[in-house]
């Protein structure tokens, strides 16, 4: 087997940077993921990171994440725990020893949550997940569109509850899961979508832990030299400046167990006079300039401050923040008939067609 790189402690900061800009606004605090992280690997060493060809065919992956509002898990905190039993409880349901870890989402905390799980139990983790982005649903992955089963699955709370799930299809999975994760308090941890080596090499989006890296990297290397660290990272990820402006108004409500709403971005500068409207079920879902539509679900919208380019998740918006918005094309296979049913804009009820970005 062969390993990309060690990620050690000091690796995180930037991982978890990287994360919350690719999160789109969503998958949690990056701060909180970072330090379970963090701690995992003094306590246990550093996490080997393996590319997904590596695999054998016939090895058990099994992804990891945190369910819930993102709202909710920035007062809620983990205890730490959570996540290793439910990936051991799920071991114990498929009868076998699982060998590599795999991150669900590119999200905030869900782009950490995985290394606490394998510096804990010692395994490989891979450098990818199942959206290249975050999305608010447990269904919206691309292993559900490689036909991958998100159940048998295991929820785990804080309190030591844990749940054992085998559903219909991956979208009855999301609606029991949700209402679980309610009645544990509004977040859960959980393993799911167990798959095979040969399974995961061609429903994993590739390289996204590396990217992460890479992102914290090029906004820290751009602050040290006192280059602009907005047009660096835009640069990097192919991103469009689609605003600069300050938050006007915030409509913010936890609802279904998601966090939902509206922000409403006054124009500076350039966009002076012009105001852009964002709209979010977790992640930001829609831009749209003085009802002129720039970017939809599922192409990446993100928000940094205007000065230091740190990505800025849709619970810790404030009035008067100065900030850009930035958009850039999502993986393609988002963009099949089948992935925009999944994740296109009419999936979350808006009465428009997805338009790729810049066309």
């Amino acid at each position: 087997m062969t390993i990309l790189r060690k990620i050690d402690v000091a690796d995180m900061e930037d991982i978890a940077i990287g994360g919350a800009v690719l999160g789109t606004g969503g998958g949690g605090d990056p701060y909180v993921g970072k330090l379970m992280a963090q701690q995992a690997i003094r306590q246990y060493g550093p996490v080997s990171l393996m590319d997904v060809s590596e695999l054998d065919d016939d090895a058990l992956v099994v992804p990891v994440c945190m369910m819930g509002a993102p709202t909710v898990m920035t007062e809620k905190l983990p205890q730490g725990d959570e996540l290793m039993n439910a990936f051991r409880a799920l071991e114990k349901v498929m009868g076998r020893k699982i060998d590599a870890v795999l991150c669900g989402e590119a999200g905030g905390v869900n782009s950490t949550t995985p290394f606490v799980v394998a510096a804990a139990s010692g395994l490989p983790l891979i450098d990818g997940d199942g959206m290249g982005r975050a999305f608010p649903e447990l269904q919206m992955v691309t292993f559900t569109l490689s036909g991958v089963s998100a159940t048998p699955m295991v929820l785990c709370d804080d309190k030591g509850n844990s749940l054992v799930l085998d559903t219909v299809s991956n979208a009855w999975t999301e609606r029991l899961a949700r209402a679980a994760t309610i009645e544990m308090g509004g977040s859960a941890l959980l393993a799911f979508y167990p798959m095979s080596g040969k399974v995961a090499k061609e429903a994993v989006v590739r390289g996204t832990l590396s990217l992460c890296a890479k992102v914290g990297e090029t906004l820290r290397s751009a602050r040290a030299a006192h280059a602009d660290p907005v047009a660096a990272l835009a640069d990097l990820l192919g991103a469009q400046i689609l605003f600069h402006g300050r938050i006007m108004d915030i409509e913010r409500r936890t609802e279904g167990g998601f966090a939902r709403g509206k922000a409403t971005v006054s124009g500076v500068e350039e966009y002076r006079d012009q105001t852009l409207r964002l709209d979010f079920q977790n992640e930001f879902l829609i831009a749209e300039k003085d009802g002129t539509v720039l970017a939809t679900t599922p192409d990446l919208i993100t928000l940094v401050e205007a000065d230091s380019g740190d990505p800025v998740t849709t619970d810790s918006l404030k009035y008067g923040q100065r900030l850009i918005t930035l958009a850039w094309p999502c993986n393609p296979l988002w963009r099949t008939p089948e992935g925009i049913k999944l994740v296109g804009p009419r999936y979350f009820k808006y009465d428009r067609d997805y338009v790729p970005l810049g066309k």
